[in-house]
């Protein structure tokens, strides 16, 4: 089993559609998942054919009224199960703040559902900055995969989030495995090689060979309520997401279920 985390600092990099994409190949691969939508904009969870309307019915209760995980997921056709998010969410900062109780309150709710169900991964969509779910997110994952949208600004956030791990590892005593992700790749763009260019420079081989390419099928699915390989399997942007799911099983970072 493998948590990983999709986060950047910034937003508009491919988060949502990388953990929705990446769930489906590893559907197809007869390793369905658990999403978890941590974004309070919620974005993941609209994506679902039937969003429940309640915060008592998403992530929120999880938080609020310590809600065990297993009775807030919801099965999602063809992906897997869902832990749906809400607006309320965006409430968990101020009411909870910042201690090491509640930055560790998701990776404890995980553990805890884990020793009750089947093994699965674990795919979580966070927010586009650092606070106390977005580091949830970090204290609960095994594996950070950060998108780099091929734009400057979209290398600042992840030389930012980069920054942030480097100060969180004397806390979490250990270097957590992470991997940077190029999406939005237009080779017809010089700018798109010289963002992958200083990628590599900053990031070395925890640059991902796989890149996500600028893809219509990719951009229209959610539109559907579909992820990319049910929209279009034949695509460019379909054809991408299952070589990084290849290229993150053959590294050991995930683990088939």
């Amino acid at each position: 089993m493998t948590r990983i985390a999709v986060f950047n600092q910034k937003g508009g990099v491919g988060k949502t559609t990388t953990v929705l994409n990446l769930a489906a190949a590893l559907h197809r691969r007869n390793s369905p998942p658990l999403l978890i939508d941590l974004d309070p904009q919620g974005h993941l969870t609209q994506i679902h054919e039937h969003p429940p309307p309640a915060a008592t019915q998403s992530l929120f209760a999880f938080y609020q009224d310590k809600k065990p995980l297993r009775d807030l997921e919801i099965p999602w056709n063809e992906i897997g199960h869902l832990i749906p998010s809400h607006r309320e969410l965006i409430k968990v900062d101020s009411i909870f703040g910042k201690g090491p109780a509640i930055l560790n309150r998701l990776k404890q709710g995980l553990e805890a559902m884990e020793k009750e169900s089947s093994p699965r991964n674990t795919v979580i969509d966070c927010c586009p900055y650092v606070g106390v779910l977005a580091l949830n997110a970090v204290f609960a994952a095994d594996l950070l995969l950060i998108p780099i949208a091929s734009d400057f600004l979209s290398l600042q956030g992840a030389q930012k989030v980069e920054q942030t791990l480097q100060a969180l590892e004397p806390v979490l005593k250990k270097r957590l495995n992470r991997r940077y992700l190029m999406t939005c790749y237009d080779r017809r763009r010089r700018m798109t090689f010289e963002v992958q260019q200083q990628a590599q420079a900053c990031f070395g081989d925890e640059v991902c060979k796989t890149v996500i390419s600028e893809n219509v099928a990719i951009a229209e699915s959610p539109q559907y309520k579909k992820d990319v390989f049910r929209h279009n399997p034949s695509s460019s942007g379909a054809l991408d997401y299952d070589s990084l799911l290849s290229e993150l099983l053959d590294a050991g970072l995930v683990i088939p279920t």
